[in-house]
C-alpha cells in the first residue's frame, strides 16, 4: 500500500502541469519541459539586432582596445557609451512575441536613464520610467533584491522577468539626460512567436511628488483607461520628520468608484505584507532590547532598502518598497487610479498628516490604446 501511494503522489502533478496552456509566452517549471515553436533571440551590444547566427561579429566597440589581440569574437563590443542629452535605441523587433529577460548594469546616477518601452505602433510610450526606479533602486544606491519579477545582484546587476507580449513591433530606448556619457552593459532576451489574442500590453509609470502637500493623498497613477490588470508597485520613500511614517491607507477606485475606492487598505506596512513599523525588536550585545527597521526581500514583497541617517549631510531616511500583485492581481474592466496617504503616528496617540518625499512606479498590464502618460518630471525635479 505504501508503494502504490507513493506512486500516485507523483503522478498528479504530472498529470496537472500537462494540462496547462503552453505558447511560448508563459514559461514556468511546471511546462518547462513542453516543446515549443517559439524561436529564442537575444539583443546585445554583440548582436544588435538579435538575427540569428549574427553575435560577436563586431571588429569596433568598447572592448576593442582591451581585445586587440584576440580579435573579432573575444568581446570586443560588450557595452555602448550613450552621450550626454541624446537617446539610444536598445532594442527594435519585428514581428509578433515576448520579452522574457532583460538585464542591464548602468553607471552613475540611475534616475538619470530614463527607459521607454514601445509596443506595435504607437507613439507615446506604454513604459516611462527612470531605468532605477523600474528595478526598484529609486534611491541610487545598491540593495538586493529577490523577488519573481525583479532581482537586483551584486554590484548594480538589474534584472527584469515581467513577460512583455507584442503582436507586431517592439521598441525600447535608453535617454540619458546626465551631463556625463554613460557607458551601459545590456541584454534584452526574448522570443519570436504567437501572442493569444486575450494578451494584454505591459505598462509602467512613475511619478514623484517632493514635498507632498498636506493632507493631500499621494497618487501612484491616474487616468488608466481601458481593461486589464494592475501588477506592482514600486514606492522610494523619504521621510521628512522623525517618528513612524507607515500609516497611510492604499485606494484602489475603479471602474466609476468617485469618492470612495473598491479596495481601501489599512496601512503602507499592512499593504507592503509586513507589520508595526517594520520592525525587529532584539537584545544587543549589551543586553539591551533594541528595536530597529529591518530590511526582506521575497517573491511578492520587500523592504529590501533601508537608508538611515549619518548624523552628518546624510540625515534623512529613505526606504525602497515593492508589492508585486502577481498572485492576486487587481482587476479592471474600464478604469482604474491607485493612491495612497502619506500618514504617520503621533506621540500623543493620534494620526498625524506628513509631507514626505515620494516616488512611485506602477505597473499594469491592459489592452491598447493607452492613455498617454503626463510629462515626466525634469532633471532637478527627479533628484533627490
Amino acid at each position: 500500500m505504501k508503494k502504490y501511494f507513493s506512486v500516485f503522489i507523483l503522478f498528479i502533478p504530472i498529470i496537472s502541469f500537462a494540462q496547462q496552456p503552453f505558447n511560448g509566452i508563459d514559461v514556468n517549471l511546471g511546462n518547462l519541459y513542453r516543446l515549443s515553436d517559439s524561436k529564442t533571440r537575444s539583443i546585445s551590444p554583440e548582436n544588435f539586432t538579435g538575427e540569428k547566427g549574427k553575435g560577436g561579429m563586431a571588429t569596433d566597440g568598447t572592448g576593442k582596445e582591451p581585445s586587440k589581440e584576440l580579435g573579432q569574437g573575444w568581446k570586443v563590443s560588450p557595452s555602448v557609451l550613450i552621450k550626454s542629452k541624446t537617446t539610444f535605441t536598445l532594442a527594435e523587433i519585428i514581428g509578433s512575441g515576448s520579452i522574457s529577460h532583460i538585464w542591464m548594469t548602468p553607471s552613475s546616477n540611475w534616475r538619470y536613464y530614463i527607459l521607454r518601452f514601445y509596443w506595435d505602433d504607437e507613439k507615446e510610450p506604454s513604459v516611462e520610467v527612470p531605468m532605477g526606479d523600474f528595478f526598484c533602486m529609486g534611491w541610487g544606491q545598491y540593495a538586493a533584491v529577490q523577488s519573481l519579477p525583479v532581482t537586483v545582484n551584486p554590484g548594480s546587476g538589474f534584472n527584469c522577468y515581467w513577460p512583455m507580449p507584442f503582436k507586431k513591433k517592439c521598441k525600447i530606448t535608453m535617454e540619458n539626460i546626465d551631463d556625463e556619457d554613460m557607458t551601459l552593459y545590456y541584454q534584452v532576451d526574448y522570443m519570436l512567436t504567437q501572442v493569444p489574442d486575450d494578451a494584454a500590453y505591459f505598462h509602467a509609470q512613475f511619478h514623484r511628488v517632493s514635498p507632498l502637500p498636506l493632507k493631500q493623498d499621494y497618487v501612484i497613477v491616474d487616468g488608466i483607461r481601458g481593461r486589464g490588470q494592475y501588477v506592482g508597485t514600486y514606492i522610494a520613500y523619504g521621510a521628512h520628520k522623525n517618528g513612524w511614517w507607515g500609516e497611510g491607507e492604499i485606494k484602489f477606485f475603479m471602474d466609476g468608484d468617485t469618492k470612495f475606492p473598491t479596495i481601501n487598505g489599512t496601512g503602507t506596512e499592512d499593504y507592503f505584507c509586513g507589520s508595526y513599523d517594520f520592525d525587529t525588536h532584539k537584545k544587543n550585545d549589551a543586553g539591551v532590547d533594541e528595536s530597529n527597521y529591518t530590511e526582506f526581500s521575497n517573491a511578492y514583497t520587500g523592504m529590501p532598502q533601508v537608508i538611515k541617517g549619518d548624523g552628518h549631510y546624510n540625515i534623512a531616511q529613505r526606504f525602497g518598497m515593492y508589492r508585486w500583485h502577481i498572485a492576486d492581481p487587481i482587476r479592471f474592466d474600464k478604469d482604474l487610479k491607485v493612491t495612497i496617504q502619506d500618514l504617520g503616528w503621533h506621540k500623543d496617540w493620534r494620526y498625524m498628516p506628513l509631507q514626505d518625499d515620494i516616488a512611485s512606479v506602477a505597473f499594469w498590464y491592459q489592452t491598447e490604446p493607452h492613455t498617454p502618460f503626463a510629462p515626466l518630471p525634469s532633471r532637478d525635479e527627479l533628484e533627490w
